[in-house]
């Protein structure tokens, strides 16, 4: 394998190998380039079955990708994508999405450097980001029978954790070598036993007999909650001579979280929880009272409302608003039931809300459970006299007829621009609340007093049915409340085939919203309604490049040395220029617009640590200098002005090459 890492071979003309990652008894993981996706990194999980003569490993390999299907049914954000089979001169891999992060091993030695260890309030809400993952992937029948901090990835990109080596993997192997007949068909050539799970982590049932169950999972989880929580490892929390747990008397926690870890590594299966979503729910209920935000940290969002926390009204009863949660893109709720809801909460101080909030978008966007709160069942009580200013009083009889007949053409024209109720109500709760934060958690009667109020709520529905219906497709309108980050890798891959960067699409994304919401855009993942028109304007963005309304390539003619490219740019619109250019050419960029009315931004094809742009998002409308790479440069013009705007774009190159044809193959350019 020494020699593909060296570069001078691709396996299956495509992947490059960088380095071995580590060795396993039936084969070995190697981290890689993709150069069909951009140089992006990879895994490659090489299976050996260690059969003998070519005949029984062809078979061998055909028994492994018909029992390998199961992987391709994982589609959950926290598992990385399992992508294909791959056959290179008589050996198989198996390629996996790569993830950049530490092990929580890795995260546990750093801090027992210095006597340290993960505080109680860190485990909780790892808990409650990884049980809605399990209970994922135990609704589609997969157990991943090796859970260790050894096997779970903190992401970099939102720092949450991703589960990776499913040891079912390995039990595929072992199951093919059984039915090609190898007498011990866990044991490699060189004597080493697979072993499908880790002692320690591993529950007795697993280790003895490879009995396996979503339980054995659960313990798993938990003894890793431990060796978190203590910094020891499991060995060190178990008492052989007595045959019993001594971790009680070396931690000291909260009565919640011992319970709910007592449960999870009980030593019969039995009574453990039944599911991950009971875990979850345990962990949860037991509180009825919000955890403090310190035990239940939200995603990174793209926008972040500048919204204060509503001061305390302790003698008013009042309900929170509705919480929008937008949906993963496997939607697992068509198998899987949602934990059941907390306890109903009344708010007795200014941070409850936003800690019970934060909580709820934790847990549902790491699980991708679409679940809403019931303002009325729920909360309020008595619902009387009580109304909710989503609309859904629209028959309310003791609304005047002009209202109903409001609210209802309200529902109507979503209906006929294919916008869904729910995310509306969802997308005009946050802004009626942002604009009225002393209403903030709080349910609107029906009385006459606040008419006023609901008049602005349906106004402000109305004002983002005009601005969805005059700036998204109704395709893109059609999927709001259901886009989620899978949706931009999904068009990573497709601009990628343009010759067009992620940056470059982020960049058009970017004017549309800010012209449309200024100062809202920021990085960060789906979490709150408004994100999802972000979402919206990158689906259109690359609809259009696809089709090539606003992506062109500028190519030189024989003995031309100059382009110009001029048009008329809307309130928010871009364009992308590409430049297929050599290395040690001379580029000049001159744009021509009116003063402070566009950014420019010039993206090298394969960014860098230091050279990650030329240009970002710059004022500057000119740029001149010699290229420091081969391959397609990215020229990307955004207006930024308030009305259209004509502009005038002109590249200049020497030395320029006449025969594409024959220019060595560019690299491939970084998502």
């Amino acid at each position: 394998m020494a020699e593909t890492g060296q570069g001078e071979r691709l396996l299956g003309k495509r992947y490059r190998v960088l380095r071995q990652l580590s060795r396993g008894s039936f084969g070995d993981t190697y981290l890689a380039e993709d150069s069909h996706r951009f140089q992006e990194l990879c895994i490659l999980k090489e299976f050996n079955p260690q059969v003998p003569g070519k005949l029984a490993l062809d078979k061998a390999q055909t028994l492994f990708e018909r029992e390998a299907n199961i992987l391709y049914q994982i589609n959950h954000p926290q598992v990385p994508r399992f992508r294909e089979l791959l056959r290179d001169e008589g050996r198989l891999f198996l390629v996996q999405d790569y993830v950049e992060g530490p092990t929580y091993r890795e995260l546990l030695d750093r801090r027992r450097a210095y006597d340290g260890r993960f505080s109680e309030a860190e485990v909780v809400q790892f808990l409650m980001q990884t049980l809605p993952l399990l209970q994922y992937l135990h609704s589609i029948g997969i157990v991943h029978r090796d859970i260790s901090p050894d096997n779970l990835i903190q992401r970099n990109a939102d720092g949450r954790p991703v589960l990776i080596d499913f040891g079912g993997v390995k039990q595929l192997v072992v199951n093919v070598r059984h039915q090609l007949g190898v007498a011990q068909p866990y044991q490699a050539a060189d004597g080493t036993v697979t072993r499908l799970g880790t002692v320690g982590y591993a529950p007795e049932e697993q280790l003895q007999s490879g009995q396996v169950s979503p339980a054995t999972d659960l313990y798993a989880l938990g003894v890793t909650a431990l060796v978190l929580l203590t910094g020891k490892d499991p060995e060190e929390l178990y008492d052989d001579r007595r045959d019993r747990w001594s971790w009680p008397e070396q931690i000291e926690l909260s009565d919640t979280l011992r319970q709910v870890i007592t449960r999870l590594i009980a030593h019969n299966p039995e009574d453990r929880y039944p599911s991950a979503g009971q875990a979850l729910a345990a962990l949860n209920l037991a509180h009825p009272d919000p955890l403090s935000t310190a035990w239940a940290q939200p995603m990174p969002v793209r926008m972040q409302p500048a919204v204060p926390p509503p001061p305390p009204e302790p003698t008013v009863a009042v309900a929170p608003a509705r919480l929008y949660l937008p949906p993963m893109a496997y939607d697992p709720t068509a198998t899987v039931a949602p934990p059941p809801r907390a306890v109903p909460v009344q708010k007795t101080s200014s941070g409850c809300w936003p800690a019970l909030a934060g909580l709820l978008l934790t847990v549902g966007v790491a699980g991708g459970l679409w679940w809403w709160l019931d303002p009325l069942s729920q909360f309020a009580g008595d619902s009387s006299g009580v109304v909710s200013p989503d609309g859904s009083d629209a028959s309310n009889p003791n609304l005047s007829e002009a209202e109903r007949d409001r609210k209802q053409a309200l529902r109507d024209r979503a209906a006929a621009l294919s916008v869904d109720w729910s995310y509306l109500t969802s997308l005009t709760d946050q802004f009626f609340f942002e604009q009225n934060p002393n209403r903030q958690g709080t349910q609107l009667t029906d009385q006459p007093a606040d008419e006023p109020l609901r008049a602005e709520w349906d106004a402000i529905a109305a004002q983002h049915l005009d601005l969805l219906e005059a700036n998204l497709s109704t395709d893109a309108r059609n999927r709001l409340g259901r886009y989620n980050p899978t949706d931009s890798d999904r068009w990573k891959s497709q601009v990628n085939a343009l010759f067009v960067s992620s940056k470059a699409l982020y960049d058009l994304a970017d004017a549309r919203f800010n012209q449309l919401f200024p100062g809202r855009v920021s990085e960060g993942f789906v979490e709150t309604p408004v994100d999802q028109i972000w979402f919206a304007l990158a689906q259109d963005q690359v609809n259009a490049l696809e089709s090539g309304t606003n992506l062109t390539e500028i190519t030189f003619e024989q003995g031309a040395f100059s382009q110009q490219q001029q048009g008329n740019l809307n309130p928010g619109q871009g364009q992308v220029y590409i430049l297929n250019l050599s290395a040690e050419q001379l580029l000049r960029l001159n744009l021509q617009a009116p003063p402070d009315s566009t950014r420019l931004s010039v993206y090298v094809p394969v960014p860098t640590e230091t050279l990650p742009h030329i240009l970002a998002d710059a004022e500057q409308n000119t740029w001149a200098g010699e290229l420091p790479q081969s391959g397609y440069y990215e020229v990307v013009v955004v207006s930024r002005a308030s009305n259209p705007i004509p502009y005038s774009l002109t590249a200049a190159v020497d030395n320029v090459i006449d025969d594409i044809i024959n220019r060595p193959a560019p690299p491939e350019k970084d998502n």
